[in-house]
């Protein structure tokens, strides 16, 4: 019996210890950093006060500002340095079209013969773009062309068993690369026979990007009826495109300024335009006729 009460006096001093303190319910946050376990503060809390002090640090703004101004001016040297290879104003003036203009342009293309008035359009010296203006050159139907050509001419090969990424390639590269030689071809033509005129690089890309529209008639009329239809629709869009260049390129793009200089001049414009417009059926027929059979 007295290891019983001895076990109970010794248990009853252990039931009499003070119970430890109930942890708070809310840290104390009083130091300016929330209360993590070990005295650490919050992770984060170093590199906020970094940046904040970083912020309001005055040599830092002013690097900050240094290099936004840095950053403004290199923009300004690319914007200058593209606007002297490619005037951005410029292109948007070849792409001012709408469906009225296209849909007449491409009947012009066509059957150009009743055509009357070929001369541009000018506003306070400023010529009309091309929607207000049907003999106005444009690059959205060359654009669109060539992109139908080149789908076209992946359909056709693909009739022939004769389609793959490469040769689809070679034939949109091709066709590329035709049409800036011929482009180069009249730069240095107008620069060797001294013609001074509006006559841009965009404009010979566009009179010479017309003749995709008479090749995807071509191709077009060969797959529906064979090799003869083929060559009578190459006949007819090579002869109206031949119109169409010499009227154009004499009364539009060289102006009656240029047209009324001495004789041998005017022989040279001539010669010029001729030749250009001659060229076209070679290009159309180089082109087009592998993709006929």
């Amino acid at each position: 019996m007295a290891y019983h009460s001895g076990y109970a006096a010794h248990g009853s001093k252990h039931r009499t210890r003070a119970a430890p303190d109930p942890p708070p319910l809310f840290d104390d946050t009083s130091g300016g950093y929330p209360s993590q376990p070990g005295g650490y503060p919050a992770p984060g809390a170093d590199v906020a006060f970094s940046v904040n002090h970083l912020l309001g640090d005055p040599m830092t703004n002013m690097a900050m500002a240094y290099g936004s101004s840095i950053a403004s001016q290199g923009k300004d040297i690319v914007h200058k340095e593209l606007n002297r290879f490619v005037s951005v104003n410029k292109l948007k003036y070849f792409f001012a079209v709408d469906t009225a203009y296209v849909a007449k342009k491409l009947g012009l293309l066509v059957f150009p013969y009743t055509h009357q008035n070929w001369k541009m359009q000018y506003s306070h010296d400023v010529p009309l773009p091309p929607r207000k203006d049907l003999n106005a050159p444009d690059l959205y139907i060359p654009t669109m062309a060539f992109i139908t050509y080149v789908l076209l001419a992946g359909m056709a090969l693909g009739i022939q068993k004769r389609f793959s990424p490469e040769v689809l390639g070679l034939c949109a590269s091709t066709a590329l690369v035709w049409v800036l030689m011929e482009v180069l071809a009249l730069l240095l033509g107008l620069y060797l026979a001294t013609i001074h005129s509006e006559l841009s690089t965009f404009h010979l890309l566009a009179y010479s990007g017309y003749k995709y529209v008479g090749m995807i008639l071509s191709v077009l009329t060969g797959l529906l009826f064979g090799s003869d239809g083929y060559y009578v629709a190459l006949a007819w869009t090579s002869s109206a495109l031949m119109y169409f260049i010499v009227r154009s390129l004499r009364t539009a793009a060289l102006g009656p300024d240029s047209m009324g200089g001495p004789a041998p001049r005017q022989h040279l414009q001539l010669y010029l335009t001729l030749g250009a417009a001659a060229f076209q059926p070679l290009i159309i027929y180089w082109l087009t006729f592998h993709l006929v059979r």
